[in-house]
């Protein structure tokens, strides 16, 4: 039976990960920062590491551990406040991260899965032309900066050491419980706020929190996932007004979307320096998973619709008005 320590254990993720991995059997070792209220109670086997850092000592954690899937890591940050962002980045995503990696490797840790980001490919896909893991990597920001970093010194890592590296990019990740801008949108949808985006032709890729988890379970037990890098979607893309409206249906509510042209919310965005909000809303970032169909022969194995509903029902019993 395998033992794996997940870091990060009581994040949107590593909660449903930690589920699902015992459900299945596995021994769980559960790392967190620190006792929290979306603590996964279910998990005996629980380790406070505090803020994690290149001198964080894991060698009592890593004993018959046989894999580890690292979650835990600096987040990106919308108004980042920070004299020098690249570098409090850096601390948490490559320097601590790979800290445990080496400490891991020493401990003989077979396999060792790292949670990426998408944006380590780029910020936005031209029509018809998704990511894929062939791409030459285009991080932009601080944030995908650190975890490109931490993405090559771990794969020197595993040349070097011979423990299994697995990294995963995921595009947007969504379901019960999610925050940011994805629970804004259900937020404003409820409150019956008219909202311009009636009109946005965009492709755009999420993933549901199953899909993904259902990914990390298979790199977990396949042996071809080994050394590899895979991106993640629901592959099933949709646009923006797309969203909204499934969203809507979801939260049985009607969309109130005004059909405002794109140019017009690109210049108004641009004159209120919300440049990088409406490229998230506007643009296009699709992402082609048909590596992980072919050499995984994994597909994801919940549909959109229900990932939606799932979502909408955690926020109607959650969320008051």
């Amino acid at each position: 039976m395998k033992r794996v320590l997940i870091t990060g254990a009581n994040g949107f993720v590593g909660n449903r990960l930690c589920r699902v991995l015992q459900e299945k059997g596995y021994i769980i070792r559960a790392a967190f920062r620190q006792i929290g209220p979306t603590m996964n109670c279910n998990i005996r086997d629980r380790v406070f590491v505090g803020d994690i850092s290149q001198g964080t000592n894991w060698e009592k954690y890593l004993h018959s551990v046989d894999c580890i899937v690292h979650l835990a890591a600096r987040v990106h940050v919308m108004q980042d406040s920070t004299i020098d962002p690249l570098a409090e980045y850096r601390k948490i995503n490559v320097d601590a991260t790979l800290n445990l990696a080496r400490q891991a490797a020493q401990a003989g840790v077979h396999r060792f899965i790292f949670l990426s980001t998408i944006k380590v490919n780029g910020e936005q896909t031209l029509p018809g032309k998704p990511f894929t893991e062939k791409d030459v990597p285009e991080p932009r920001d601080p944030y995908s900066i650190s975890k490109y970093e931490a993405e090559k010194q771990l794969q020197d890592l595993s040349n070097d050491t011979g423990m299994e590296m697995v990294i995963i990019r995921p595009v947007l990740v969504y379901g019960p419980g999610v925050k940011g801008n994805f629970a804004s949108m259900m937020h404003y949808l409820r409150k019956g706020v008219p909202l311009p985006f009636g009109a946005i032709h965009n492709r755009r890729s999420l993933v549901a929190l199953d899909n993904l988890v259902d990914l990390i379970f298979i790199c977990i037990e396949h042996s071809a996932a080994a050394n590899q890098v895979f991106l993640v979607s629901d592959g099933n893309d949709v646009s923006t007004t797309e969203l909204f409206k499934q969203m809507a249906g979801a939260l049985n509510l009607s969309s109130r979307l005004i059909p405002i042209p794109e140019r017009l919310l690109m210049l108004g965005a641009a004159i209120l320096g919300k440049q990088n909000f409406a490229l998230r809303l506007l643009g296009s970032l699709q992402v082609d998973i048909s590596k992980a169909a072919d050499l995984l022969e994994w597909h994801p194995p919940v549909r959109m619709e229900e990932a939606l509903s799932e979502t909408a029902r955690h926020f109607l019993k959650n969320t008051h008005l």
